[in-house]
């Protein structure tokens, strides 16, 4: 069964063009046209990319990323305009994990739904079937699942690995290049933003006050590091 991808864009001929070239490539493409029909197809199935266009009628791309962060954290690229950088930092606040530029190569696009591909297939595959403990937290590293005093807050497939990182290597500090490099990839275009940006969603959602972190901390004028 091929990776299955979902293509979301009002511009039909776009859609039938990156259709196309993935379906060339074995892969399962559903697509959809509005923001509505782009979050219904992604509750009724979990996809391994979900391509997103930030301009849709109906409802924005910020406004499906954010509804499926509700309840997936299945991968997804959004579509920006060129440019636009506060497009990027919003598609990553609001749950993305890549942002691709408009006007695109069709090879930037198949290559970047496959990088994605790859990190997850290794991570999966690397995953140690092991539960860890620090004080309210708790990480299911098999399930890639989070409990904050026994209730599970919904991680983005980045912030876990994020996580997944800090937590097996304490005290450890790790440089905002390092966490990029290191947790998207070198080929990842994108800038260290990315990095504060995912940081700070994460304590949003582990930490009691994220202004005072009890386990992932800023060495300032470094990095982040986490205690145990």
């Amino acid at each position: 069964m091929g990776k299955k991808v979902l293509v979301v864009d009002d511009e039909k001929l776009i859609v039938k063009g990156i259709r196309f070239s993935l379906e060339q490539d074995g892969m399962e493409v559903d697509c959809a046209y509005d923001g509505e029909e782009a979050l219904e197809a992604a509750k009724k199935k979990e996809y391994d990319v979900v391509l997103l266009d930030v301009m849709l009628p109906v409802m924005t791309g910020f406004e499906v990323c954010q509804q499926i962060r509700e309840f997936s954290s299945m991968p997804i690229i959004m579509l920006t305009a060129k440019g636009d950088d506060m497009d990027k930092i919003l598609g990553l606040e609001y749950g993305a994990d890549d942002y691709i530029t408009k006007p695109f190569n069709i090879l930037e696009v198949k290559a970047r739904i496959k990088a994605i591909m790859r990190r997850s297939t290794k991570q999966n595959a690397e995953v140690q079937a092991k539960v860890v403990v620090f004080g309210d937290l708790k990480i299911d590293c098999e399930s890639r699942r989070v409990y904050v005093n026994s209730k599970e807050v919904n991680l983005t497939a980045k912030e876990f690995d994020l996580l997944e990182l800090l937590i097996f290597n304490p005290n450890k500090v790790y440089s905002r290049e390092n966490l990029l490099n290191t947790v998207w990839g070198y080929d990842y275009p994108g800038d260290v933003r990315t990095v504060d940006v995912h940081i700070r969603r994460l304590r949003e959602k582990i930490e009691g006050n994220p202004s005072e972190p009890k386990y992932v901390h800023t060495k300032w004028g470094v990095g982040y590091f986490f205690q145990n």
